[in-house]
Parts: C-alpha cells; sequence; structure tokens
C-alpha cells in the first residue's frame, strides 16, 4: 500500500486557492524568461531529511512518526524508504533529489560491507528513478557522522582516516555516475578545527587540495561528466571550518589550482552563520563565475545556529532569484531543499506542507525577480550610478590608462572630486515593495 494513499498528487490552483494541498504559485510549465518554471527552479528533494529526519534534537528524541518505519533498521529499513522517498517526490511533482551515500543505505562493520549495502539500495534507487523520471541532482558522501572523522576527513591528523575518506568518496563518485547524476558536492563538516593549540593549519589545507585533486583525477578517469560543487559553512560542529564562506571557498580553490574544477553550492543558513546574507554569497560566487548550486533553506535569527527551516520569506527568494537570472540561470545545479520540518510537525503530511511553502516562495521569487527585470528601474539607477565609470577619467581607469601620477595631475587640475549622488537606499526599498 502507498505510503501517501491519502494524498493527491499536488496540483497548481492559483494564488485564490485555499487547499493546502496545492500550490497557489508553483505552475511548472509556466513560462518565466524563456523557460519553464520546472526549468529555472529545477527543485530537488533531499533524502538525509524527508526520508531520516526524526524529529530529535540536543534536548530531546526523535517524535516523527514514520509508519512505513514500524518495525525495520539496519538495511531493511532503508530498503523500505526508497519507494515511500520516490511516491513523495512523485506526487509533489519534483524533479530531482540528492543523497549522502550513509543517508540511503547504513554504515557497515567493515568498507566492504558498507559498499555492499550501497550497491543494494543503488539498484532500488536507479528502478524508481526509472520509473518516476525523477532524476539525480546531486551525490555526496557523509564524511562527519563516524567517529572515525572526529579530527576532520581530508584534513584529519591521521592517515587512515584520509584513506577511508578517499575510498567513501570513490564509490559515492562511482554511485552518483551510475545513477546520472548532475553534480556531485564536497561538504566539509568536520574539515576545520575545535583549537589551533593542536592544529597544524597549513598542512591540513595541503591535504585537503591533494583530496580534491585526487576527486578531479578520479572524476575523469570514469567518465563523470557533472559538475563538482563545493559548499561554504563557517562553523558548527567545528569551531572553525575551512569552506568558512564564499569567497573563503574562492580563494582556497584558486591557490591550489582548482577554481576551474569546483563551483559553488550555497546555502542559506550557512550564509547567515557566516554573518552574510545569501544574496551576498551568491553575488560573490556569481561575480566570479562560480555560481552553482543553491541548497534552499532559511535559519531563525533569535536562535543563532543550523535550524535548516524551509524558505517561506519572499524577500529573501526574490533576492535569489535576481541573482540567479543576472548570472544566466541554474544549469547543472538547482534549488534543493537542505531543509526540514520542525521537531513539533511529526505527521508525515507535514513533509508535504512544507515543500509545498518552499516551492511556492520560490516560484514567487521567480516571478518578482523577473518582473522587477522587465520592469528595468532597478537596473537602470544601478547602471546610472556607476555612470562615471563609462566615460572620461572613469573609463581611463578601468581600462588601465592611467596611473597614479596621471591621476594626481587630473586631480590636481580639477581641485575637487564631483559631488556624490545619493544612493537612494529608501527608494530603491519603496521600489522592491511595489513588486513584492
Amino acid at each position: 500500500m502507498p505510503a501517501f494513499a491519502n494524498i493527491p498528487k499536488i496540483e497548481f490552483e492559483g494564488s485564490r486557492s485555499r487547499n493546502p494541498l496545492a500550490f497557489k504559485h508553483y505552475n511548472a510549465a509556466e513560462i518565466v524568461e524563456g523557460k519553464t518554471m520546472r526549468d529555472q527552479l529545477r527543485f530537488s528533494v533531499v533524502y538525509w531529511h524527508t526520508m531520516c529526519g526524526q524529529g530529535a534534537d540536543m534536548f530531546g528524541s526523535a517524535t516523527a512518526l514514520r509508519p512505513w518505519e514500524a518495525g525495520l533498521s539496519g538495511l531493511e529499513l532503508a530498503k523500505a524508504r526508497v519507494p515511500v522517498f520516490f511516491e513523495f517526490c512523485e506526487k509533489l511533482g519534483a524533479p530531482h533529489y540528492a543523497f549522502h551515500d550513509r543517508d540511503v543505505a547504513p554504515h557497515g562493520q567493515t568498507l566492504k560491507q558498507s559498499n555492499q549495502y550501497l550497491d543494494t539500495i543503488v539498484k532500488l534507487l536507479k528502478a524508481e528513478q526509472k520509473r518516476t523520471g525523477v532524476k539525480l541532482l546531486w551525490g555526496t558522501a557523509q564524511l562527519f557522522v563516524h567517529p572515525r572523522f572526529c579530527h576532520g576527513a581530508a584534513t584529519s591528523c591521521n592517515a587512515d582516516a584520509f584513506a577511508f575518506a578517499a575510498a567513501q568518496v570513490k564509490k559515492a563518485l562511482e554511485v552518483t555516475h551510475e545513477l546520472g547524476g548532475e553534480g556531485y558536492t564536497f561538504w566539509g563538516g568536520r574539515e576545520g578545527y575545535s583549537t589551533l593549540w593542536n592544529t597544524d593549519m597549513k598542512r591540513e589545507l595541503d591535504h585537503l587540495a591533494k583530496f580534491l585533486h585526487m576527486a578531479v583525477d578520479y572524476k575523469k578517469k570514469i567518465g563523470f561528466k557533472g559538475q563538482f560543487y563545493i559548499e561554504p559553512k563557517p562553523k558548527e560542529p567545528t569551531k572553525h571550518q575551512y569552506d568558512a564562506d564564499a569567497a573563503a571557498c574562492l580563494n582556497f580553490l584558486r591557490e591550489y589550482g582548482l577554481k576551474d574544477h569546483l563551483k559553488l553550492n550555497l546555502e542559506t543558513n550557512h550564509a547567515t552563520l557566516a554573518g552574510h546574507s545569501m544574496q551576498h554569497e551568491m553575488e560573490v560566487a556569481g561575480a566570479a563565475g562560480a555560481l552553482g548550486s543553491l541548497d534552499a533553506n532559511t535559519g531563525d535569527l533569535l536562535l543563532g545556529w543550523d535550524t535548516d527551516q524551509f524558505p517561506t520569506d519572499i524577500y529573501l527568494t526574490t533576492q535569489c532569484m535576481l541573482t540567479v537570472l543576472k548570472y544566466g540561470g541554474l544549469t547543472t545545479g538547482g534549488v534543493n531543499f537542505d531543509a526540514k520540518v520542525r521537531r513539533e510537525s511529526f505527521e508525515p503530511v507535514d513533509l508535504f506542507h512544507a515543500h509545498i511553502g518552499g516551492m511556492d516562495a520560490f516560484a514567487r521569487g521567480l516571478k518578482i525577480a523577473a518582473a522587477i527585470r522587465k520592469d528595468g528601474r532597478l537596473a537602470e539607477f544601478v547602471k546610472e550610478r556607476y555612470s562615471s565609470w563609462d566615460s572620461g577619467i572613469g573609463r581611463d581607469i578601468a581600462k588601465g590608462k592611467v596611473g597614479f601620477k596621471e591621476l594626481e595631475a587630473y586631480m590636481l587640475k580639477k581641485g575637487e572630486a564631483a559631488p556624490n549622488s545619493s544612493g537612494r537606499q529608501e527608494f530603491l526599498e519603496n521600489l522592491i515593495n511595489e513588486f513584492i
């Protein structure tokens, strides 16, 4: 019997609908800036929170009611989750999904046994992908839960931990390739430090770079064409993680000759922890040609930790989609709901409510962003604000035709800089509110 037998396929009913199990704004076939919403947003459901999240936190045990898990554990539980997950994606109309290796299949007693478990589940995933048409957005290896990774994986002080991580990523890459994954993500959950008293930072960063170069080499060897991503996060669980934010990741990739091989998978909640907005992180990545994929969630600013809530803030989603459209849209990446229902939202239907809300929020953000771009006033204001760089001395500076000596002569002759124009922040905020 289907796990969600009482829940129909989620359809688009428009903004006047009061049906909680219907889309109000996400119309997959609607054309926005030359592409369907489905292709612009490329929604993805994550396996780890959706199937494995139990509603536990550091102060309380699991609350989630998941009837399909009753009496099961280990590999049998992993098998039972697969058809339920794809039934969920199918009814939701999500075109993609993402997973960690140890979320779809359990840890074994040895690497060999873990690989065998994973192979068993991959056969089921492949069959369900074929049946439903749901595609793998990206895969990744979970290199942060097991005690062997307590000091990190690629940055561990223990060479055996590094070797185990490499073997695990090798297998995860093979599996992602086999399932037709469009990308592969590296998240350094414990690639950092808790104290510098016991840390050789230079050595750890060198080792992390070696690890990623090995992955690039193996990707080429097996013919995997998917995009590699690195995901920034400044802290938690470590005090400091090396992939602290978009700028730190880009600096690392450039320093170690990896910039051509990896783009960024950016997460809203991680941007918040880094002291940035998601739009800031996206603009940093976009300007460097490294905007790859989005983990769509948000945090609670009053809590200050990685709560992974579903995004419902229309200003946030509008900012995200303005930047996505500005840099040409998503290609191999997508809008990946790395988000979980609240501990108090424990019934299966809450999984649908959460994803519907997130998908509608991003659909509204997409439509609003497209309307702002079509209106043109925002872009024209920014263009005019920098107009002094389009001619005269500004153009000469930009083209490298002058240096300090010439600029001194210019200002000695002119006497004083031209007056500044107003930034009009309040005007622009009012402008955006016209569309929201």
